[in-house]
């Protein structure tokens, strides 16, 4: 038995965590083709971090639970529901953008229909909130569970500490994901963390903590999965540190040569999770070179319709830029 097959994965949802996958990849690479020719603002990366965003996505309740996202997230956002016509409108901020009606950055990600909580631009907020939801959850006797993400950097903030600690106090049903991509910005690891890993501070609020490799999607399912099922039992929170790549600089405005070697770059190109998952399932029988084709040019047309709508879709009137304004 393979290890799909293992964790009760059918060849269809493992299909479907690869072309999750590919999409946000080609979302992604489309968004910085259109920064470049000036045609939308600001672009912040996923590329490299989602096969750990599906794993983790997948495990959860795609109808039941509440995820916060942080910036990079794209590929949950889109397992949970968002559209590549959403995402694009967001991109280039027009009217329909259901994230804010073109008021916010993009990868500022919120839809209420499907429990996509809306995030901010200061780092680490959505962390207390993640831990209200699951309060929520506990109070009100509901069976789902609140799921946040945030990089390494995000658990130096205080709202990471408040945030573990109230929830493990009161054995809230919420898993932390940190997915550690070993860069603030330009602000290596070794510079960030005194402990060897972010999940070493599990023990100090209560819970238990792992540390995985975040390229093995499975893996990362597995996890997460597990610790779902311990929230929905009654055993408190879960402390996720997966291990990524940011393949692209930290976004469209920065530039990564001036602090990372030519050697890293590369070493970070070569364990990129796309292929490796790719490989997997066509070692294992479950794709083939057709197959693979006729994804990638299926979702070459969602994006390039995407692409095509929200260019042409109206900006927002500028008085709406005051709507839901307080004073």
């Amino acid at each position: 038995m393979n290890k799909h097959e293992s964790l009760g994965l059918t060849e269809n949802q493992v299909l479907e965590m690869y072309e999750t996958m590919l999409l946000a990849r080609k979302l992604d690479e489309r968004m910085w083709l259109l920064n470049r020719s000036g045609k939308i603002p600001f672009v912040i990366s996923c590329q490299g971090q989602e096969g750990a965003q599906v794993g983790a996505a997948f495990a959860l309740d795609r109808n039941e639970d509440y995820v916060l996202p942080y910036y990079r997230d794209l590929a949950v956002v889109l397992a949970f529901g968002m559209t590549p016509k959403e995402i694009m409108l967001s991109a280039f901020a027009k009217a329909e953008d259901p994230n804010s009606g073109g008021r916010q950055m993009p990868s500022h990600f919120g839809q209420k229909k499907n429990r996509i909580v809306t995030g901010s631009s200061p780092v680490t907020t959505q962390v207390p909130h993640a831990v209200g939801f699951a309060l929520a959850a506990k109070m009100e006797k509901r069976d789902f569970v609140s799921f946040v993400t945030f990089g390494e950097g995000s658990s130096n903030q205080g709202d990471f500490h408040e945030g573990l600690n109230f929830a493990g106090v009161h054995k809230l049903p919420v898993i932390f994901m940190c997915e550690n991509n070993k860069y603030a910005i330009s602000v290596p690891l070794s510079k960030q963390l005194a402990c060897e890993k972010v999940s070493d501070r599990a023990i100090g609020y209560g819970m238990p903590g792992f540390t995985i490799d975040g390229d093995d999607v499975l893996e990362v399912y597995r996890v997460v999965k597990e610790a779902r099922e311990r929230a929905l039992r009654g055993e408190g929170p879960t402390l996720i540190e997966v291990l990524v790549h940011r393949i692209t600089a930290h976004s469209s405005d920065d530039d990564d040569k001036a602090y990372r070697e030519a050697s890293e770059l590369e070493y970070v190109r070569n364990n990129d999770p796309l292929p490796k998952f790719a490989a997997y399932l066509k070692t294992n029988g479950v794709l083939d070179e057709q197959t693979d084709a006729e994804i990638n040019k299926k979702i070459m047309q969602l994006v390039n319709e995407a692409t095509d709508y929200a260019e042409a879709a109206p900006y927002a009137n500028p008085e709406h830029a005051l709507t839901h304004v307080y004073e």
